[in-house]
């Protein structure tokens, strides 16, 4: 009998896992090739998992609610037509019913619920929660254990030494020279100071309303959190003088949706100038890998989209390089519309190397946004205001209404320095400010 597993597809750099969202078949179901056995879910997106083989469902490896990492099996497809559920992988065992099982069991459940972030701030991997998991290590545990990473970091090597003691609250473990200067140093960081901080105790008054975060929300959350933690956030400001470029769209925009089809936005017009200043300064076009800085070759533009929900996703534009201004404008407006309808698929929103946030479309002049990971820069666009400003000519000053906006590029300090991140908004707002009147689109 010829047995399949069907497998936690990658869905997109840095995505490393997936939550079960629902299971569209039940173990004895017939399954087609390509039919849809599953629906998941990631911090980016949600996704259909079709079947790889066609045959019966004879094993679902996991429950709905729990987080599978890429890679991992989730389900054995037998291509027997007379399979049947009793027909079993002999490499996934069902172990007797006993005391110590069941409690195993009940602990794994507890654990199914272990988030990146805990109440107290902490961050875990999700090797760490994997562990965790599969332990039956719970939330309150995990969080009580004295990490040896950076910032107090719960590391792979914490959780196992932990492990042996589990639930022997009053061993105390054996210090050697190593990690008694470990815990020195955690103590005196001041980022931990060795406290843990603990969440305030909320008062809901009469009246008030407790409503639960949807999924994507605590995604997002998380996510966050994450990026909070893991980069230094700075944020340079500069102003802009984007009157030609309101003049010139203003011009141009009903020719422009006549001959091609789509709306003029500011949007691609600032992605325009990103793309030119990023050629300028390539070190804004990096990731991090512990020590190791990645430089990008390809200029892919993530631009943040608001949902209906009033979620956030981030669609990317692919090779914005290699697009004119025309192309960058429907890859804008496809990838804008199909958020609004929820038709993004995982690849649509992978692969970002800077983004983009388009605050003003909000009324904001500024904002401070936080760095989409493993990206080290973000940069948000505020709104387009008139303001009188001193406009000079070659028969002296004279003032005048100009439009302005602010930008505000956030960058990690850890691998962008003042100099560099101060340097590329200033040549995006060069670019913006030196907009041809009479350009031909």
């Amino acid at each position: 009998m010829a047995q399949v597993e069907l497998i936690m597809p990658k869905m997109g750099e840095s995505v490393a896992e997936a939550t079960i969202i629902k299971w569209l078949k039940k173990e004895g179901d017939k399954i087609a090739a390509d039919e849809t056995v599953l629906e998941i879910a990631t911090d980016k997106v949600d996704s259909e998992i079709p079947s790889t083989a066609e045959g019966t469902l004879i094993k679902r490896l996991f429950n709905e609610g729990d987080v599978v990492q890429v890679g991992k099996a989730i389900a054995i497809i037998s291509t027997d037509a007379d399979a049947s559920v009793e027909k079993a992988s002999p490499e996934v065992k069902t172990p007797a019913a006993n005391q110590n099982t069941a409690t195993k069991e009940s602990a794994v459940k507890e654990t199914a619920s272990i988030s990146k972030t805990s109440d107290s701030g902490k961050f875990y991997s999700p090797l760490v929660r994997n562990i965790a998991k599969e332990e039956g290590i719970s939330m309150s545990e995990l969080d009580n254990i004295q990490g040896t990473g950076a910032n107090g970091r719960v590391t792979k090597n914490d959780i196992l030494a932990y492990v042996p003691n589990k639930g022997k609250q009053a061993t105390k473990p054996v210090e050697t020279a190593q990690t008694q200067t470990q815990t020195k140093e955690v103590v005196s960081s001041p980022a931990s100071n060795g406290t843990a901080h603990q969440k305030p105790a909320i008062a809901v008054g009469a009246g008030d309303e407790v409503i639960e975060m949807d999924r994507m929300r605590k995604l997002i959350a998380d996510h966050m959190v994450m990026s909070k933690h893991t980069s230094p956030h700075v944020t340079s400001f500069v102003e802009a003088d984007v009157t030609n470029i309101v003049l010139w769209r203003e011009k141009v925009k009903k020719n422009f949706e006549k001959r091609e089809g789509e709306k003029l936005t500011f949007t691609p017009i600032f992605i325009e100038a990103l793309v030119k200043a990023i050629k300028d300064f390539p070190m804004i076009n990096i990731s991090l890998d512990g020590t190791k800085i990645i430089k990008r070759k390809n200029i892919n533009i993530g631009m943040a989209a608001a949902l209906p929900t009033g979620n956030l996703i981030v669609p990317v534009i692919k090779n914005a390089d290699t697009l004119n201004l025309v192309g960058i404008t429907k890859q804008v407006n496809d990838l804008a519309s199909r958020a609004r309808a929820g038709k993004l698929s995982p690849d649509d929103i992978s692969g970002g190397t800077y983004t983009i946030s388009n605050v003003g479309s909000f009324g904001n002049v500024m904002g401070t946004p936080i760095i989409n990971q493993p990206q080290v820069a973000i940069m948000a666009v505020g709104a387009i205001k008139k303001k009188p400003a001193v406009i000079e000519t070659e028969h002296g000053d004279l003032i005048g209404i100009r439009h302005f906006m602010y930008l505000s590029h956030s960058y990690d300090h850890r691998v962008v320095d003042g100099s560099l991140g101060g340097q590329f908004v200033r040549r995006v707002a060069d670019y913006l400010e030196q907009w041809d009147i009479n350009r031909e689109f």
